[in-house]
């Protein structure tokens, strides 16, 4: 890739996602956003109606589904298409549109679960008997009830479906800012001048071996946030104390627990992994020491973690990554192979190459009917192939599920999302490292797992975590969230998690919290640890080839939402009760630090 930066209209349309499988233009777009609001009485004349019969309440569920599947869509297809140009007003208007848009439908549909709750489970069950098609709603209606104690009147659910789009403006707020207005400049490094931009940042500018270039591109990306610290200090407090104002409306104890109600997880599974995580914070300790130590330093920066330790560059085109994330993932069968490939290279499942205004980051993202398209900067390196592989789990996931359950069981909980995405890492890394021969491949595979996925999965988002049980706790007693107490704290998490080895920057390091958009998604980012170990617990199945391991994960991929995420992944052979899966993948990455020594030597 070149080191500019092109603008989007100048990208190669073979390397972007493919919108017009979803909409055939903006304007089909926009007509549809139309349509979904005049729909809005197709579900709304149901209101009251629900108790009158079992018929009745399927005609009401199928409505339901139809209109809630058409605003996802089209929700799904504006964020995108913001993401890949949040410079483009036209698609910054079509993302504000579609979230107003959602808003309204959820207000609309709001009445649909208060009027089964007051139907009773017995009569709900008893119709289930009676009616056939009834039987595939038996698990959502069970969770409903279960959760019948947090779900408000017909009218409080009204209000509280109105007042999303509202509270979530904190987000889209920051997003703009960051993302659109924030203007990082340049550097020189190598005798070439880079654009510093959101879409090269992680996935370019801290890689290179240019240490004072690190620092000059690491300095002026994160001054930008500490410039405007109270603004996103004001944001993400305003997010929480939604979450807090959720919390009380639904009469939970805590918004931990509130968060966790929803799929029902107990509060252990949080807590082990952080206590797990305090733990083995030596492991982490061993690492950053003998990171110091390959790249010659008194200390290691912020911007150190990226640094290349491999000498040689090890280039890694797009077709080659699709090429070794296909053969590691071959003992999922060919028709898993043929379809990730059909979708990476033929059907554009992947809008591929960073572009001026592209949201920093990668994910996946699409709906039951769409391609699970992802969105991400690939740059020809070990890291991006990584990102990939880890992105194209969420896809398969997404694939399989809506190819197996029906719209109700076709989503699948944050909890479980990132087990399949960590899972094609863990395969890839068991394959490569087990079948390529070259010392510097694999010095730039370990790397990548132990510095980038690890560093990133297993390190910054349990020390995030830590950070927002805090930070909601905080709010909670009604204490004030302010830009220099958050600061402080992510400083004060980062020096325990780093130890003595670490050259601390407490401002911009402590501003950590502002780069991570995770954190308006409640209670999301242990998740990422969660599902880094229970990945490993999966690929270690698999790649031991115990009997039934490979059908027992693809029963997982294919299980959407039809039973609660520890079922399913209980399943999986995957229990993320205990701390075990925690402590065999902290196992897994004190190997993989091992390997690295030896390289290293």
């Amino acid at each position: 890739m070149a080191n500019k930066v092109l603008p989007r209209n100048k990208m190669n349309k073979r390397y972007t996602w493919n919108a017009e499988s979803v909409y055939s233009s903006n304007k089909a777009w926009e007509k549809e956003v139309k349509q979904i609001i005049t729909d809005l009485p197709t579900i709304k004349k149901f209101q009251g109606k629900l108790k009158d019969s079992p018929a009745v309440l399927l005609r009401a569920m199928k409505a339901y589904e139809a209109l809630i599947s058409r605003a996802q869509t089209a929700a799904m297809y504006a964020v995108i298409l913001y993401s890949v140009d949040t410079t483009n007003q036209q698609s910054a208007g079509m993302r504000s549109k579609a979230m107003g848009m959602y808003g309204q439908v959820a207000s609309a549909v709001s009445f649909v679960q208060p009027e089964i709750l007051a139907i009773g489970k017995s009569k709900i069950n008893k119709w289930i008997r009676e009616n056939k098609n009834l039987k595939m709603y038996g698990h959502s209606f069970e969770d409903l009830f279960r959760r019948q104690a947090h779900v408000r009147s017909a009218e409080v659910e009204e209000i509280l479906g109105m007042v999303s789009e509202p509270l979530s403006g904190a987000s889209t707020s920051t997003s703009v800012l960051t993302n659109a207005d924030f203007k990082f400049g340049r550097i020189k490094s190598g005798g070439k001048v880079l654009d510093i931009t959101q879409g090269n940042f992680d996935s370019q500018l801290m890689h290179l071996a240019d240490r004072k270039a690190r620092k000059a591109a690491y300095e002026a990306y994160t001054d930008q946030y500490v410039a405007h610290k109270n603004t996103l200090a004001a944001n993400l407090s305003t997010s929480i104390n939604s979450n807090v104002f959720y919390m009380r409306a639904r009469k939970h104890e805590s918004t931990l627990s509130a968060s966790l109600f929803d799929l029902n997880i107990p509060t252990e599974v949080f807590h082990n992994l952080i206590n797990t995580f305090k733990k083995n914070l030596p492991v982490w300790h061993r690492y950053f020491e003998l990171r110091r130590k390959a790249l010659g330093l008194k200390k290691v920066a912020y911007y150190d973690m990226w640094a290349p330790i491999v000498k040689k560059n090890v280039k890694v085109t797009y077709e080659k990554a699709i090429d070794l994330i296909s053969e590691s993932l071959a003992p999922m069968g060919s028709e898993y192979v043929a379809t990730l490939r059909k979708g990476a290279l033929k059907d554009r499942w992947v809008d591929v190459y960073p572009n001026q205004g592209k949201s920093h980051g990668a994910f996946s993202y699409g709906t039951q009917g769409t391609h699970p398209f992802i969105m991400m900067s690939y740059t020809d390196e070990v890291t991006s192939m990584s990102t990939l592989a880890h992105e194209l789990g969420h896809s398969m996931h997404s694939y399989l599920t809506w190819k197996n359950q029906p719209f109700v069981y076709s989503d699948y909980s944050l909890f479980v999302a990132e087990v399949a995405s960590n899972f094609h890492q863990a395969m890839m890394r068991g394959h490569l490292l087990s079948s390529n021969i070259d010392k510097h491949f694999k010095l730039a595979l370990i790397e990548e797992a132990v510095g980038g996925n690890f560093f990133r999965y297993f390190f910054q988002m349990p020390t995030l975590a830590r950070f927002e049980l805090e930070t909601h706790q905080r709010a909670e007693r009604g204490e004030p969230l302010t830009a220099d107490s958050m600061i402080d704290l992510m400083a004060d998490l980062f020096a325990e998690g780093f130890g003595p080895s670490f050259d601390m920057d407490r401002e911009r390091v402590g501003m950590t919290w502002a780069t991570f958009g995770h954190l308006f998604a409640d209670y999301y980012v242990y998740a990422y640890a969660t599902g880094i170990s229970g990945a490993h617990a999966a690929a270690g199945r698999i790649l031991r080839k115990e009997p039934n391991a490979v059908e027992d994960y693809l029963g997982f991929l294919k299980s959407g939402s039809s039973d609660y995420s520890l079922n399913v992944l209980k399943k999986a052979g995957i229990n993320l009760t205990t701390p075990k899966a925690v402590e065999e993948t902290f196992a897994v990455m004190e190997g993989y630090i091992d390997q690295m020594e030896e390289l290293l030597k």
